[in-house]
């Protein structure tokens, strides 16, 4: 899922991220939006979809990874989270019923149940206490979602989410308890945020020995290509992460040949088409010398051809796995794709 936190994905306009990505789904987050432009302006378009004019699924972030963020502005209790907006410093709650009703204004197709996202290095007594918190947080949105309706005429879903840490009891523990609600997806979180790559490949594991099989599982956050290739091959169905265009506006570049990073001099006059496999139009219509040049000057065209750029490699990786998973030859597939990820042009 291409990030789009504030409504948009940075950088892309839609037609293109429809017509070059072939994204079926895009992420939003829950504070951000709720923040700005307020659930208000939501309600008053008609839902985020007529907002901003994409007309394929949306699912939002709780905004539980952003309250963790604000490590030094907030106050987790029972009730909720207290925290402070990051723009002007106004004090808010996060209730589990509040993200609930917020997800709801916004319109999103699939909602994020309110969690804490536990530190990846916090101690076994803090990761205790995080899950607690987190599974009574979740019976409130069960609660609160079963007792609203859908807005805008279509149907809204509630994911829940599996915490715990680094602790594969605690792991095992929050799955069982996920499973039990029967959502039509579930989703994995709380990785990704310090711990060693391989503890998390052990999580996912730990986790998904419990997960259904037959409802998508999301691992929320992730990641690199060669995590969403390690994660699949875990049973992964779902992803999101802003490293496509975060990188890409940092002028790195994802091809089936390995990393790019097209500031380097050595692009400078090189008249080649930024990706010979033709992605996105913006492959073929650029070369890199071009590219590197508006990176070096700093022209804002130089951000949407990278983005695109990365966001179709990613959508690529993924259709590429799906064919090869039905061709019964994806692990091979796999171990020759991570040594071509790995390579810096």
């Amino acid at each position: 899922m291409p990030v789009g936190t504030q409504a948009t994905v940075k950088a892309v306009h839609i037609p293109e991220l429809k017509a070059d990505t072939h994204a079926q789904i895009i992420l939003g987050n829950t504070y951000h939006l709720y923040l700005r432009p307020g659930t208000s302006i939501f309600e008053k378009a008609g839902g985020i979809h007529r907002f901003n004019g994409w007309d394929r699924p949306v699912l939002t972030d709780s905004g539980g990874f952003q309250v963790f963020s604000l490590a030094e502005n907030r106050k987790l209790t029972e009730e909720g989270a207290v925290f402070r907006s990051h723009i002007d410093g106004s004090a808010h709650l996060f209730s589990p019923e509040k993200v609930i009703d917020i997800q709801r204004s916004i319109g999103a197709d699939i909602m994020m149940a309110f969690d804490e996202c536990c530190p990846g290095d916090a101690d076994r007594s803090y990761a205790t206490r995080s899950l607690t918190l987190t599974e009574l947080w979740l019976k409130r949105c069960f609660t609160r979602f079963r007792m609203t309706e859908g807005r805008y005429g279509y149907t809204q879903t509630l994911f829940p989410i599996v915490q715990g840490c680094i602790y594969s009891d605690l792991r095992r523990r929050a799955a069982e308890a996920v499973a039990e609600y029967g959502a039509e997806g579930n989703a994995i979180g709380g990785l990704s945020v310090g711990e060693p790559t391989e503890v998390m490949y052990e999580m996912i594991e730990v986790v998904n020995e419990v997960l259904p099989e037959d409802r998508p599982r999301y691992l929320m956050g992730v990641g690199t290509p060669a995590n969403l290739l390690e994660g699949i091959e875990r049973g992964i169905d779902m992803f999101d992460c802003i490293i496509p265009t975060r990188n890409g506006r940092n002028g790195q570049l994802f091809t089936r040949f390995g990393i790019i990073n097209i500031r380097n001099r050595k692009w400078q006059d090189d008249f080649s088409p930024v990706d010979p496999d033709a992605l996105s139009f913006v492959d073929t219509q650029y070369s890199r010398a071009y590219l590197h040049h508006l990176f070096r000057t700093n022209e804002y065209l130089a951000l949407q051809i990278a983005s695109l750029h990365n966001l179709a490699f990613y959508c690529r990786l993924m259709d590429d796995a799906q064919n090869h998973i039905a061709l019964g030859d994806f692990i091979a597939w796999k171990r020759q794709k991570l040594g071509q990820l790995s390579n810096r042009l």
